[in-house]
């Protein structure tokens, strides 16, 4: 029985994942918006949204919580400076994911994450 087992493999071992969520996280909070998979886009959300809920303590603590997940040292300025403040009134939902087709070569179906 698979009680208990919440999330996608998405065909990749943990540390694999790990990196993947870490990677196009420091990604859309650099851009604002990515394309990626849909399967991709919703374990994304998540993991982001708690980091940016992180983020909203402000203090050296959140700061460091999230530049445990976020190792590009910009991102994270720009994070505790410009974003997390933005959302300092919203309770969650802090990201959107809009579906833009398929893609031509495996028929996937393709979204946009982004900041809200």
């Amino acid at each position: 029985m698979r009680h208990g087992k919440a999330g996608r493999k998405l065909n990749r071992n943990s540390s694999a994942r790990t990196a993947l969520a870490r990677a196009q996280a420091t990604a859309l909070l650099r851009e604002g918006r990515i394309q990626t998979t849909l399967t991709k886009a919703k374990e994304l959300r998540p993991y982001v949204e708690k980091l940016i809920t992180t983020a909203k303590g402000g203090d050296l603590h959140a700061r460091r919580l999230v530049a445990r997940d976020i190792h590009d040292n910009d991102v994270v300025r720009k994070m505790m400076d410009e974003v997390a403040p933005k959302y300092a009134e919203r309770p969650g939902g802090y990201t959107r994911i809009l579906r833009i087709g398929t893609r031509r070569g495996d028929g996937v179906t393709m979204a946009l994450i982004e900041l809200v």
